[in-house]
């Protein structure tokens, strides 16, 4: 008896022993954005849980990087960033991390769509500088809402190694479109599973299974905008032409405005003008803007007030974040446009 008890004790202790082996194994993954982070924690399940980096309501367009992440990087084995174009914040870190992490710039994945910035006509040119008597800048760039300085990038940015290689000419939200999501999401598959053989099944497994997801996914937001997508709406950055260019809606165009300063009363006219010329039916602003300054913008004007939250500031990270931040998107669509007239 005591020499069953012994064997099964010892059986016992050999397999936790084996499953903190396996988990010591599982890669240290660190990502920069929550909505990337989402679709990497989906395809990690089962086998850890990757760290992030832009927590809370914090954007990666004016982040600075805090002690804490800076370990984390240091410590990584795999870091997965959209681009210089997004979280200029991590270029410097990230190339000083000597060769230890595999770093996957997710904007050169293959079978991404990728988008132009527009600029022009009703859209605002994505940098405000003197904008009120403003040139609001953050660590060398000037910044629109975003929180960085479009114009810049559009002069494309030469990284050293990559020889030309410009990334500074697209729209960075990439992963507003359920196929980008995609897209990124078999890259990482295809990186951790090259990085951890191991657990390459799971990482396969898990990647089919968030495909069929995104795809069901795919056709609840079609037919959630279906009745709304003639009607037109201002943003008040430009940051959901890949939501628009997949589902047809239509944005009539942006209203370039720095969270961090409100406009004063000639920008607020302007703005207003402009909502009045557009025809927009819907104003949306994003979480970081006071709500009282979507009504004064929208004062006088037959257009309704909503909000769009495309990087997640209101959402809690892990694997549904995707999920919920793409329906939210397309319900607040539905519901402000759907009451206008």
């Amino acid at each position: 008896m005591q020499k069953a008890v012994r064997t099964l004790l010892l059986s016992t202790a050999l397999l936790a022993a084996g499953t903190l082996a396996a988990r010591a194994e599982a890669p240290d993954v660190v990502v920069s954005i929550k909505p990337i982070h989402s679709l990497v924690a989906a395809i990690m399940q089962g086998v850890g849980e990757p760290g992030l980096i832009v927590e809370g309501a914090a954007s990666p367009h004016t982040y600075s990087l805090k002690p804490s992440n800076a370990a984390a990087l240091q410590d990584a084995d795999v870091v997965f960033w959209v681009g210089h174009g997004l979280e200029a914040f991590l270029e410097k870190p990230l190339e000083s991390l000597g060769g230890k992490a595999t770093v996957v710039e997710l904007d050169d994945a293959p079978g991404l769509e990728k988008l132009p910035f527009r600029e022009g006509g009703p859209f605002e040119a994505h940098t405000h500088e003197g904008e009120e008597g403003h040139d609001h800048a953050h660590e060398g760039h000037s910044h629109d809402a975003d929180g960085h300085d479009h114009a810049k990038e559009a002069e494309g940015h030469d990284h050293g190694e990559e020889a030309g290689h410009e990334h500074g000419e697209f729209d960075m939200h990439l992963w507003l479109s359920p196929d980008n999501a995609r897209a990124i999401a078999a890259e990482a598959a295809r990186i951790l599973s090259e990085k951890d053989p191991a657990n390459a099944e799971t990482y396969n497994r898990n990647l089919a299974g968030l495909t069929d997801r995104l795809a069901a996914l795919d056709k609840e937001i079609a037919e959630t905008v279906a009745p709304v997508k003639d009607k037109p709406f201002i943003v008040f950055h430009d940051a959901y032409q890949y939501f628009e260019h997949h589902y047809g809606v239509h944005t009539a165009g942006s209203i370039t405005v720095s969270p961090e300063t409100l406009p004063g009363a000639e920008r607020l006219t302007q703005i207003r003008d402009k909502v009045k010329t557009l025809g927009a039916t819907c104003v949306f602003a994003e979480p970081q803007f006071e709500p009282k300054l979507v009504n004064v913008v929208i004062e006088g004007t037959p257009a309704k007030s909503g909000t769009l939250d495309p990087e997640a500031a209101t959402l809690d990270p892990g694997p549904d974040l995707y999920f919920t931040l793409m329906k939210g998107i397309a319900t607040s669509l539905r519901d402000c446009l759907g009451q206008a007239s």
